[in-house]
């Protein structure tokens, strides 16, 4: 019994401990991605993508404060998600939506750190990358376009990537119309720089993971992916080389933002499961990149 009780105070406080991390990541992160906006993005009119990016158009040609534009863009966003795809966002998407323009607008009043736009661009998107790749790290969001993204991809088909990178496009072609040509590339600078960062903070500089697991509850794995990460499983035979049992391996291939969420939910289910993640420098397929599209 007391063995019993030392277990359920030790999982206990390693979900309390779990907990502020993650929150702190949330935290810091944004906080990165504000402190770029204000100190280099904002200042220099580069919309490299997402609600920030359409904020900084919407200051431009209504004067409105940009934060203020991100909270009327990424609220709506968040209801509209939770009612038409369910609890799936959780408190920490609420949070991140909410927290996010709260610190643009406490950080207002940072000075800019240059007005050389290629270096804002690169130094801007290597902190926002920071920032987004803390977040993920955190099993966190800052809404937005992620989440316009994820009702693209649910009701049109479409691959969540093509989804994000569609939405991001419209924002910069946006910035080339509304602030001008040059500024737009300069985003689009901005843009793949932060996509590069947030490959780097989350999974090094590989594009994927692919992940081999060994479990006596292979079929709740196997639905739990399916369902709660919405990745394909493959289902391998295979035989141990000392117990010459047959036994069932998963491979699983999930994205950047996905890591986390795919090791929490194998503990969950089998704390004791034998997981391998490898790196994998090119996918193609499904959820990933088109065939024929280099």
């Amino acid at each position: 019994m007391n063995d019993t009780k030392r277990s359920r105070k030790l999982r206990a406080s390693r979900r309390r401990r779990s907990w502020f991390i993650e929150y702190a990541l949330l935290l810091i992160g944004a906080l990165c991605i504000a402190v770029s906006f204000n100190m280099l993005q904002n200042p220099n009119e580069i919309a490299a993508g997402g609600v920030t990016g359409i904020s900084i158009i919407v200051r431009e040609v209504l004067g409105i404060e940009p934060a203020f534009t991100q909270w009327a863009l990424n609220i709506p966003l968040f209801v509209l998600g939770l009612w038409l795809l369910g609890g799936q966002f959780g408190l920490r998407t609420a949070i991140g939506s909410a927290l996010l323009p709260m610190l643009v607008l406490l950080t207002r009043e940072l000075p800019p750190l240059t007005d050389n736009l290629l270096l804002a661009s690169i130094y801007g998107g290597i902190l926002v990358g920071i920032g987004l790749g803390l977040v993920f790290r955190g099993r966190g969001s800052t809404g937005g376009l992620d989440l316009a993204a994820q009702l693209v991809h649910r009701y049109t088909g479409l691959s969540l990537g093509l989804a994000v990178a569609i939405l991001d496009g419209l924002v910069i072609l946006a910035a080339g119309i509304v602030l001008s040509p040059e500024k737009a590339m300069y985003a689009l600078i901005g843009l793949f720089v932060t996509s590069r960062t947030i490959n780097i903070v989350q999974v090094g500089l590989s594009y994927s993971k692919v992940a081999f697991i060994i479990s006596k509850h292979a079929e709740d794995i196997r639905s739990a992916v399916l369902h709660e990460l919405d990745r394909g499983v493959t289902m391998l035979e295979a035989k141990g080389g000392y117990t010459g049992e047959i036994r069932t391996v998963l491979m699983i291939v999930v994205g950047q933002t996905q890591v986390n969420n795919l090791k929490e939910l194998v503990k969950a289910i089998d704390p004791g499961a034998f997981v391998i993640l490898s790196d994998t420098n090119e996918v193609l397929g499904e959820g990933f990149k088109f065939h024929g599209i280099p």
